[in-house]
């Protein structure tokens, strides 16, 4: 057993790292930095020239999110492209906006002959697919920044995040809502007392926005000539290719886009925007392991892929959190916070209707009473959102991403937006902002860029040490899915206390060959 299997098992209960803090044992490492680099992991081209230099950056995946991904590191030299479909529009456009990048159809090809050239990685594939890349850059002490959510199963999650910090790499999950004014005011004020204690959360979204509740389709087609299938289908079981079945959909029934909601190759809606959504109350209440994870389908339940709606509640213990000082100082950077119990509601899709997008009528929603002061706000309840009920008000966020909040107290009227509500002055800034210009997109890879040229990991708002844990969180839903039962928790151990048959969805049984490094 390797040395970062063995820690999977750690009994320390992870906490939310809100923001980077300065005390004696960071003030002494970035004092030693110039003459410790080497051992810290820090790229070659860090540690051989000033902070102005540019980095070497290579893309997995250029497709969909990886276009943009790609895009924002596109200050710095993008050396190297890697796809398995050169038949997409993607790959024409990206080769040609990146003439001086080598292309490549499999990314251990493209570490073997370039990895001492890399500086650092971005990961935009399907989701089997994100730990077995991002563990290879790891292993070769590459950054890594990896797309939502940061790996398919819960074990790869532990792995990443124990990789990440053993081998102090600067890491970042690409959930762009971190990077937003708003979410990190959210969190500190939440965190500060603003509502009181939270014992409710309710969020929910408009995924699926594909196909699920999908038996497995008979037959084979050709793969296509561009399609590097076997390098596609990496550690899951190997499968038929089967392309699209209507002749008016670009997409087929896996690839480009529909393997979200196939559980060989994806997460459904829970994997897809809990990272995004769910990522403010986890901040915010210091959430860590569940106790309990109940998970209900509103469709057929299958061993293929995820039903068109759910209905899950995520229980959590009482906790204890740290919250950085405003004005850390040498040996007090931060406060205890102490947490009551609370239950998480995440809901998704809705009833089946095959005749609509993603095959449900998108009607799953909290209960009316949660909600009725957000129809009096906006006329109507959006498509996604946010709630948290504490004993001394609630807060609502109307996005996907926390980048803005409505703030109601015990005995007013009506929500308020945060910026203009008379109770947020009270409490002081002290999480640091992205400071970087451009979309949140954008400033959220540039968080990252920054963090690696001065190479402090905990720069990086969701870096794998925090990262990784709200993904444990989340893909426990899958679990309770998969499983179909109510799922007793033990974090520390990784175990389903009473569903032994989870351990399956737990830890994924690589292909031959597909193993993590």
């Amino acid at each position: 057993m390797s040395k970062s299997t063995k820690k999977l098992s750690s009994t320390e209960a992870p906490q939310a790292v809100a923001a980077s803090r300065v005390g004696r044992r960071e003030f002494i490492k970035t004092g030693s930095l110039a003459a410790g680099a080497l051992a810290f992991g820090a790229p070659a081209v860090v540690r051989g020239q000033n902070l102005n230099s540019k980095l070497n950056i290579a893309c997995v995946g250029v497709g969909g999110k990886g276009r943009s991904d790609t895009d924002a590191c596109a200050g710095e030299n993008i050396v190297a492209l890697c796809d398995v479909d050169t038949g997409s529009v993607a790959y024409e456009t990206q080769t040609k906006k990146y003439p001086d990048a080598k292309f490549y159809k499999d990314f251990r090809q493209m570490f073997e002959q370039m990895g001492d050239r890399i500086d650092a990685v971005t990961v935009s594939t399907p989701d089997h697919m994100h730990a077995i890349v991002a563990s290879l850059a790891m292993k070769r002490n590459k950054a890594v920044f990896c797309q939502k959510p940061l790996t398919q199963t819960i074990y790869e999650a532990r792995y990443l995040r124990n990789m990440a910090h053993d081998r102090k790499l600067v890491t970042q999950m690409g959930n762009q809502g971190s990077a937003s004014e708003g979410l990190r005011r959210a969190v500190e004020t939440i965190q500060d007392g603003l509502i009181g204690q939270v014992h409710e959360v309710h969020v929910w979204t408009n995924r699926p926005v594909w196909l699920q509740a999908m038996d497995r389709p008979a037959g084979e087609d050709p793969i296509p000539a561009t399609l590097e299938w076997d390098t596609w289908i990496g550690p899951a079981p190997m499968r038929p290719y089967i392309g699209s079945r209507d002749p008016k959909d670009k997409n087929g029934i896996y690839e480009p886009f529909n393997w979200r909601g196939w559980q060989d190759f994806g997460t459904g809606a829970l994997g897809d925007m809990a990272c995004h959504t769910v990522n403010m109350p986890f901040r915010a209440l210091d959430l860590g392991y569940p106790a309990e994870i109940e998970a209900t389908p509103l469709s057929k339940m299958n061993k293929e892929s995820y039903p068109v709606g759910s209905k899950i509640r995520f229980a959590f213990p009482k906790r204890t959190g740290q919250v950085p000082l405003e004005h850390p100082h040498l040996f007090h950077h931060s406060r205890k916070v102490e947490h009551d119990a609370v239950t998480l509601w995440w809901y998704d899709g809705g009833q089946p209707n095959p005749e609509l997008r993603g095959g449900h009528d998108l009607t799953n929603k909290p209960p009316v009473d949660v909600t009725a002061d957000i129809v009096a706000l906006q006329g109507k309840l959006p498509d996604s959102g946010c709630i948290l009920i504490g004993d001394g008000g609630s807060v609502f966020s109307p996005d996907d991403y926390g980048t803005n909040f409505f703030v109601k107290l015990k005995g007013e009227e009506k929500f308020v937006q945060y910026l203009k509500h008379p109770a947020m002055a009270k409490y002081p800034e002290r999480l640091p902002r992205n400071r970087n210009a451009g979309n949140l997109v954008v400033a959220h890879a540039q968080e990252w860029l920054t963090a690696i040229k001065e190479h402090k990991p905990e720069m990086c708002y969701s870096r794998f040490d925090v990262a990784a844990r709200l993904v444990e969180i989340m893909l426990l839903g899958c679990v309770s899915l998969r499983a179909r039962q109510k799922i007793e928790w033990d974090g520390p151990k990784m175990v389903a206390k009473n569903c032994p048959q989870a351990a399956q969805f737990i830890q994924r049984q690589d292909r031959s060959g597909w193993a993590l490094s």
